[in-house]
């Protein structure tokens, strides 16, 4: 067999095997106990987490899975195998050769002993790893290179591989995102503020030098500003806080609800942080968001999807593998 000059390993976050509690608590149990999201003592946590949070939690956040659930399953996974299939069409085209792109959770299924696995089996022994977070955060990609580094302690090697940390004002990347919001203006019209509302994480994180938040800042800028937008059309803000502790602002849902209440008819949201729509975006912003802007006196609320297997994002991917495979092909 000839060997590829090298393989993709694609990773994203992860995603329970099946919308019910059994399963949500086995994923939220893997998923919080890693120190990269949670970093508090783990002795502490350890009684917070097994004590409190999976003995409530796993019952209400399956409710919300189970409302985006869909006939092939989580829509993350599902859409993550439809981007990896692309990705793989997309580079055999562009390189006219065969690069295996194997799929990868963080946390649950596929893991990544089995995406390593599938990488040796097909003789790739050079890898570009590719995590699915346009902004590096210690709570994604750094979590993505500690579970990479534990999958090989088996490994009689190391294979040779390069990183792609992030690619938050990548021109194809800001390219694709503007395409997106005007393809959806087009159709429905256009509202009189864009939220683009990322991922939250504490505000302790960024202070110990997490570039997570600034790079968000940066995406939002580059977007305004190949939107043509106003500063006063336009807001960077963040989603998903867990816990008690200050999380970095502005909040999405607080946001939202200022502006209903002062009168801001339509709001467009996008959240650029997710390489593929989830749980985060279909259920918290396409439904509880909406709600909260809803009920509070705004009149339309248009959420715009992730890029997800759109051509320009496939084309993002296939140039940042090939711009770090060089001298691999």
């Amino acid at each position: 067999m000839n060997k590829p000059p090298f393989g993709v390993l694609l990773v994203n976050l992860g995603t329970p095997d099946a919308p019910t509690p059994k399963a949500v608590r086995a994923y939220l149990k893997e998923f919080l106990g890693d120190k990269r999201v949670v970093d508090l003592p783990r002795w502490l946590w350890w009684i917070i987490l097994n004590g409190i949070i999976l003995r409530f939690r796993p019952s209400r956040v399956a409710k919300a899975y189970a409302s985006v659930w869909q006939d092939d399953g989580s829509p993350l996974l599902s859409m993550s195998r439809k981007q990896q299939h692309a990705l793989k069409a997309k580079l055999a085209t562009d390189l006219g050769v065969d690069i295996p792109v194997v799929l990868a959770m963080t946390y649950g299924t596929p893991s990544m002993e089995s995406a390593g696995k599938e990488l040796r089996e097909s003789g790739a022994e050079r890898l570009v790893i590719l995590p699915m977070y346009p902004q590096n955060s210690s709570s994604t990609t750094a979590a993505v290179h500690d579970r990479y580094a534990n999958a090989l302690g088996p490994c009689p090697h190391v294979p040779a591989s390069r990183w792609i940390t992030d690619y938050h004002v990548h021109p194809l990347y800001i390219k694709a995102l503007a395409n997106s919001v005007n393809e959806h203006w087009a159709e429905h019209g256009r509202g009189d503020r864009l939220m683009m509302s990322f991922h939250g994480i504490p505000e302790r994180y960024e202070k110990r030098g997490d570039p997570y938040p600034t790079q968000c800042r940066a995406t939002a800028a580059a977007l305004a500003k190949a939107l043509e937008l106003r500063e006063d059309q336009w807001i960077c803000s963040f989603q998903s806080r867990f816990g008690r502790e200050e999380w970095v602002k502005p909040y999405t849902d607080h946001t939202l609800e200022d502006w209903g209440k002062s009168g801001v008819g339509r709001v467009d949201i996008i959240s650029p942080a997710f390489a593929v729509d989830c749980l985060e975006t279909l259920e918290e912003l396409e439904m509880e968001n909406r709600e909260t802007f809803m009920e509070a006196g705004g009149k339309e609320y248009h959420y715009i999807p992730c890029l997800n297997d759109r051509a320009d994002h496939i084309e993002l991917l296939a140039t940042l593998v090939r711009d770090n495979s060089q001298g691999w092909s």
